[in-house]
C-alpha cells in the first residue's frame, strides 16, 4: 500500500493513456482515482478506459475510484456568414434568436433563456473571457448589446453570463444519456457541471438515485455565493477554476479557492482543487516554478486531492506529470509547519460521539508516535469524519463493501482495505493488526490506534477506541 502522501491525485484518461500498462504506472506513480471526461470521447472509449482501471485494481489488489464528469450546458453564439467578424470597442451588437447566420452586426444566440434572464447593464463574456459586451436593451426575442472588449469573434464560440442566474438545468439532453450508462458501468463519482443552485444537486441525485456519489463543481458566480448549501446537499466539491475564472476576476479565484476548501473541510465534504494545475507539462517534461507553487498551495490550505486534466488525458508527459505532483505533495506534507498549519485550521467538532472519537485520534496522534489510525466503516462517514482532523497518522480504512473503499479514495489520508470477514469489535482489533502489517503501514513495536462502534456494522454507531501495539 503507497500511503506515503496523504493528498490523493486525480488524473483524467484520454488519448494519451494507451492502455492497462500506462494506467498501472499512473497508479504506482500516486493516481488515486480516475476521470472520465464526457465533453469528449464516445460511450465505447470511456468504457474501455474503465475496464483498464478496474483490470489494474484487481492486479494491485487495491480500491481505485473512478469520476465520470458530465459536459453541462454548453453555451454558444451560432455561425456568421463568413464564420468569423471583427468587434470593435464601442460598436453596436444585437444577440437574437434567428438562425440566420450572423455579421458585425448582429448574431444568433440559440439560447432564450439567456435573452430571458438578461438585464440592461449586465455583461457577457465570449470566448473564454477574451471579448466583453454590455447589454444596453433587452427585447422579447434579442439584447442590444456594446463591445466593451473586442477583438475577432468566430463561429460557436462559448458565452458566459456571470451576473444572471439562468432558468436552465445542469443536466442536458446528453448529460441524462452520459448519466445513464455511466451509472450502468458502475462509477464511483458524478462531477456536476454548471451548478448555479441547490436545487441543481437535488435534480442530479433523483437521476443518481443512490448509485454514485455525487460531485457538485463550483465554476458560476452563483455556486460561490451558495457554497455552504450545495456542499451540505452534495458529497464532494470540485473548486472548477476553468470556468469560474472565466467567469469571476482572476485575482478573486484564489481567495475563493480558500473560502472553498475551508467550508467544505468544515462540513466534512472532499474537495477537489482542478484545472491547469501543471498545464505547461502537457508539452514540457517539466513544470514552471508557479505551477509547482499553485499545487503546493493547494495542499498547503487541505485540499483532499488534486486534478490532473490535459496533462494527463491529452499531453505528452503524463506519467511524468503524475510523479511531479507526487514529489510535490510529499515535499509540502514533510514541512516542518505543515501538520501545525492543518491544526490551525481545524474545524470545529459537533457533539456527536463519532466526532469526539475523531478529535481524540488526532490529539492522539500528535501525542503518540502512532503508525496508523485504523477505522472501520461500513458506509465510510466515519473514515471521512476522522479525515476531516487531518490526523498526523494516514487513516487505514476497513469496510466490506468494495463501492465505500472506490468512494473513499478522493478523501485526504484514507486508505482502505476491502474485508469480509470483519463480525465484530474483536475481528477489527485482530484484522486491523494484520492488515496494517501486510500494508506495511507498521511494523512489530508499532502503535496503532482502532475505532469501531456498537452495535457492530450498524452506520453511526462508531463509539470505541482502542490503542494497541503490534506483535
Amino acid at each position: 500500500m503507497n500511503a506515503d502522501k496523504k493528498v490523493k491525485i486525480l488524473a483524467t484518461l484520454g488519448p494519451a493513456i494507451a492502455g492497462i500498462e500506462d494506467i498501472r504506472q499512473l497508479v504506482e506513480s500516486g493516481v488515486n482515482l480516475f476521470r472520465l471526461n464526457f465533453s469528449h470521447g464516445e460511450h465505447a472509449d470511456h468504457a474501455e478506459r474503465y475496464r483498464w482501471v478496474r483490470e489494474v485494481e484487481q492486479q494491485l489488489g487495491m480500491p481505485i475510484g473512478i469520476l465520470m464528469d458530465l459536459q453541462g450546458p454548453k453555451l454558444r453564439v451560432g455561425r456568421f456568414a463568413d464564420g468569423k467578424v471583427n468587434l470593435e470597442r464601442d460598436q453596436a451588437l444585437r444577440l437574437d434568436l434567428d438562425p440566420t447566420p450572423g455579421d458585425a452586426r448582429r448574431v444568433n444566440l440559440p439560447h432564450p433563456e439567456i435573452i430571458e434572464a438578461l438585464q440592461p447593464g449586465m455583461n457577457l463574456l465570449l470566448d473564454d473571457g477574451r471579448l466583453r459586451l454590455q447589454v444596453t436593451a433587452k427585447h422579447a426575442d434579442a439584447v442590444d448589446t456594446r463591445v466593451i472588449a473586442g477583438g475577432e469573434l468566430s463561429d460557436r464560440k462559448g458565452v458566459n453570463v456571470p451576473e444572471a442566474v439562468l432558468q436552465l438545468s445542469p443536466l442536458t439532453e446528453k448529460d441524462r444519456r452520459d448519466l445513464s450508462f455511466g451509472l450502468e458501468l458502475g462509477v464511483d463519482w458524478v462531477a456536476l457541471s454548471f451548478v448555479q443552485r441547490p436545487e441543481d444537486i437535488l435534480e442530479a441525485r433523483e437521476l443518481i438515485q443512490g448509485k454514485a456519489f455525487l460531485m457538485a463543481k463550483i465554476e458560476k458566480p452563483s455556486a460561490v455565493q451558495h457554497l455552504e448549501d450545495i456542499a451540505k446537499l452534495c458529497d464532494a466539491i470540485m473548486v472548477a477554476r476553468g470556468d469560474l475564472g472565466v467567469e469571476v476576476p482572476a485575482e478573486n479565484v484564489p481567495r475563493i479557492q480558500k473560502d472553498i476548501i475551508r467550508t467544505c473541510r468544515q462540513l466534512g465534504r472532499p474537495v477537489v482543487v482542478a484545472t491547469q494545475m501543471l498545464e505547461s507539462m502537457r508539452f514540457s517534461p517539466a513544470p514552471t516554478r508557479a505551477e509547482v507553487t499553485d499545487v503546493a498551495n493547494a495542499v498547503a490550505e487541505g485540499a483532499d486531492a488534486v486534478m490532473l486534466s490535459a496533462e494527463t488525458a491529452s499531453g505528452d508527459y503524463p506519467l511524468e506529470a503524475v510523479q511531479m505532483m507526487s514529489k510535490i505533495i510529499r515535499q509540502v506534507e514533510g514541512g516542518p509547519d505543515f501538520q501545525a498549519q492543518l491544526n490551525v485550521s481545524r474545524p470545529q467538532a459537533e457533539a456527536t460521539a463519532s466526532d469526539a472519537i475523531s478529535c481524540a485520534i488526532r490529539r492522539i496522534s500528535a501525542i503518540l508516535p502512532v503508525a496508523a489510525l485504523v477505522n472501520y466503516t461500513e458506509s465510510g462517514a466515519s473514515s471521512l469524519r476522522a479525515s476531516r482532523e487531518r490526523p498526523k497518522a494516514p487513516i487505514l480504512s476497513l469496510t466490506p463493501n468494495l463501492d465505500t473503499a472506490r468512494r473513499l479514495t478522493v478523501a485526504w489520508g484514507i486508505y482502505s482495505v476491502v474485508n469480509e470477514r470483519l463480525h465484530q469489535v474483536e475481528d477489527v482489533t485482530r484484522t486491523a493488526l494484520e492488515i496494517a502489517h501486510a500494508a506495511g503501514l507498521a511494523k512489530t513495536g508499532d502503535t496503532l490506534v482502532i475505532t469501531a462502534g456498537e452495535p457492530f456494522g450498524q452506520p453511526g454507531s462508531t463509539n470505541s477506541l482502542r490503542i494497541e501495539t503490534l506483535r
